[in-house]
C-alpha cells in the first residue's frame, strides 16, 4: 500500500513553492503598508488633537477665573 503513496499524493512542484512564497511575501508587504498607513493616520490625528488642545488651553488661561471668587483665603 505504501507504494500506491506516491501515486495519490504527487511531490510538489517547485513552480507551486515559488507561488506560494510570492504570495506569503504579497500578503505580509501588504499588511505592512496597511500598518504604516493606520499609524500615519493616528499621528495626524494625535497632531491636530494636541494643537486643538494646546489652543483651547490658551485661551482658557486668558478668560477670567470666576472659581477664584468661591475660595477662602
Amino acid at each position: 500500500m505504501s507504494r500506491d503513496l506516491p501515486h495519490i499524493m504527487p511531490s510538489p512542484q517547485p513552480e507551486v513553492e515559488e507561488i506560494f512564497v510570492t504570495h506569503q511575501t504579497t500578503h505580509q508587504f501588504y499588511h505592512e503598508v496597511q500598518t504604516r498607513s493606520e499609524f500615519k493616520q493616528h499621528c495626524e490625528w494625535y497632531h491636530s488633537t494636541s494643537q486643538s488642545n494646546r489652543q483651547d488651553m490658551e485661551r482658557m488661561r486668558g478668560e477670567i477665573n470666576f472659581f477664584q471668587f468661591f475660595r477662602r483665603k
